[in-house]
Order: structure tokens, then C-alpha cells, then sequence
């Protein structure tokens, strides 16, 4: 058994409650390897934020849990190398096993998601329940989820939306004891999160997806006033890295994401931490796709990898300033 705080790391409790006062929203970023964790360290650094690093059930077996226990903890190092000792979470995105969130919190990670969002209502609540006695015994934070969010990202995968009910919120918090709660009104995981005939476009021709249900959250808030909510599937699929990768050989079709202006007014609500994955990836495979065209003679990962975390660092510094809003907050 690790604990998290031997390695320096944190749960999520009081980011959550100084972001929900503070009106922004703590980035939770996925990593599977080193240069996207040194890209995060370093954007979050710079802007002075507190950051959650997520990890995914798929991303745990490529990289390994023992790995990564010490690739949390050598952000908290690099952090304090880099000059600022910024809140780190660790944490478990999409457990879908009682057995899982139970191994992550044994191998030292502070916070752990259980999503039973597929199970029936009941079955969800027992699951998720079960999920917080045991993580509360070592101060793990848990976070929940009640409505379905549409799309595919490593293992999650799910054909259709159903929109968190805004009745069953108070109950499900209550019964769980859940810390935070993910809930859906219209984000999707991704980089194809809505279909063309879904969007409408504007006048230079762009296409834009339908809002986020804003009054679902609304009345969320009403029902579980100043309660941490969580968003998923909240990449915005920047337009200029998907047309990079394109040129460079790349077949992403359709790509849209979420308008960053809708999640900027979804951080200053009960909305306090916003998930950030695809975008990620769009950045890092961009980059390599253009280092690979302007270089075909280049064989050394470095040569590659070091632009693309650059790529990376850069993006995650513009949505903690311009999305988030948790730049200087650490």
C-alpha cells in the first residue's frame, strides 16, 4: 500500500471548493507518457495553476501502474525543480470496477472516478457507494457519474447521449457519498464528438455543434447548490492542428469539438474541474506529422517527441488562461 501523500500528490477536496469560490475550473489532463507529463508540469508551472493528472484505464495498462506511481511523483519534483510546488492530483478516469479504483488507490493515486453510468440507477449507486467507504478510509477523493456521455476515448465507448436528470442528483450524492459528480448536457468524447447534419454553420462557412444544455446544469446547481460538478468529453478539436494533420497525410473527417467560449462560461459555475484529453493528442500528432514531412530522414524519437510536447506545452497554457481559468490559482 502507497499513500498518494508520500509522493507529494494531493485529492481533489480543496482545489474543488477554491475553484467553485474562485469561479474556474482545476484542468484535468490525461497522460500516458513522459513527454505529455513533462508538457503538463511545465504549462502549469509557468502559468501557476493546480493541475489533475488523469489516467485512463487503457493508459494504466500501456504505461504501468508502477510507472506511473513514480511518474506522479517525479512531477511533484519537477514542479518544485521548475520553481513552483503546484497542487498535483492523480487520478483514476472511467473506473469501471470496484477492483480498480481499489488497486490504483493501493498503488498511491488521490482520487479515483467509479463511473457505473452504464449499470441501471441502483446498481450505480451500490457500486459507486462501495467505491467511496473504501477510498474515504485512506482520504481518496471519488468522483461519480449519472448520465451517459456519447463518443469513444481508450475504452469508454457509448452510441448515444442520456442527459443527467436533474431529479436524481440530490438523491444519488446522498446515497453515495460521492466528493464530486460528472454529469452530461451535451459534451461528448472524442475527436468527432456530433455529426455534421448536428451542427449548423456560420457565416465563414464553420461548422458549430449545439450548445451545452446549460439549463440542465442550471437546475443541477439547484438541486446540489456549491456540490463539485465535472465535465467530460471537453476537447474543443482545435481546427488548426486537425488541418496540420491533414495535409501531412492525416484522415480526420468531421472533427468538432466543444466551443471554448461555451466551456469558459461552464467554469465559472458549480463546474470545477473540465477534462481535457483529444485535444491533446491532436496537438502531439500534428506536430510529429509536420516534423515527418519536413524531415523523412530523421529517425531519432527525440527529434520528434521534443516538438511535439512543445506543441503540447503551448495548448495547455491557453486553456489554462483563456478556458479554464485557473491560471495563478495555484
Amino acid at each position: 500500500m502507497v499513500n498518494y501523500k508520500e509522493l507529494g500528490l494531493v485529492n481533489s477536496r480543496e482545489l474543488f471548493k477554491k475553484a467553485i469560490e474562485g469561479q474556474y475550473a482545476v484542468p484535468a489532463f490525461n497522460f500516458n507518457n513522459m513527454e505529455q507529463l513533462q508538457a503538463i508540469v511545465q504549462a502549469c508551472v509557468e502559468e501557476s495553476s493546480p493541475v489533475i493528472l488523469q489516467v485512463s484505464s487503457g493508459a494504466r495498462k500501456y504505461a504501468n501502474q508502477t510507472i506511473l506511481r513514480y511518474l506522479a511523483q517525479g512531477a511533484v519534483e519537477y514542479a518544485k525543480e521548475l520553481g513552483k510546488n503546484i497542487p498535483i492530483v492523480l487520478h483514476l478516469d472511467h473506473g469501471d470496477t470496484f477492483e480498480l479504483c481499489k488497486s490504483c488507490i493501493e498503488y498511491g493515486f488521490s482520487s479515483v472516478m467509479i463511473d457505473g453510468s452504464h449499470h441501471p440507477y441502483d446498481k450505480n449507486v451500490e457500486l459507486t457507494r462501495q467505491v467511496v467507504e473504501y477510498a474515504h478510509k485512506y482520504d481518496v477523493t471519488v468522483e461519480g457519474e449519472l448520465g451517459v456521455l456519447a463518443g469513444i476515448e481508450d475504452d469508454v465507448v457509448a452510441e448515444h447521449h442520456t442527459y443527467t436528470q436533474p431529479e436524481e442528483v440530490e438523491d444519488f450524492v446522498s446515497k453515495t457519498g460521492v466528493d464530486s459528480l460528472a454529469i452530461s448536457i451535451g459534451t461528448s468524447h472524442g475527436a468527432n464528438k456530433f455529426k455534421p447534419e448536428q451542427c449548423t454553420r456560420n457565416a465563414d462557412g464553420v461548422l458549430v455543434p449545439p450548445p451545452l444544455r446549460f439549463d440542465i446544469l442550471e437546475a443541477i446547481e439547484k438541486k446540489i447548490p456549491g456540490f463539485p460538478i465535472v465535465l467530460h468529453g471537453s476537447s474543443s478539436v482545435p481546427q488548426k492542428q486537425v488541418a496540420i494533420i491533414n495535409q501531412y497525410g492525416g484522415k480526420l473527417k468531421d472533427a468538432i469539438g466543444i466551443p471554448e467560449e461555451q466551456l469558459r462560461k461552464a467554469a465559472q459555475s458549480a463546474v470545477c474541474k473540465i477534462n481535457i484529453d483529444s485535444d491533446g493528442r491532436l496537438a502531439m500528432t500534428a506536430a510529429i506529422r509536420e516534423v515527418f514531412a519536413a524531415h523523412p530522414e530523421w529517425f531519432d524519437p527525440r527529434q520528434y517527441l521534443g516538438p511535439a510536447r512543445e506543441s503540447l506545452r503551448e495548448l495547455y497554457k491557453h486553456k489554462l488562461v483563456y478556458v479554464l481559468g485557473s491560471a495563478g490559482k495555484a
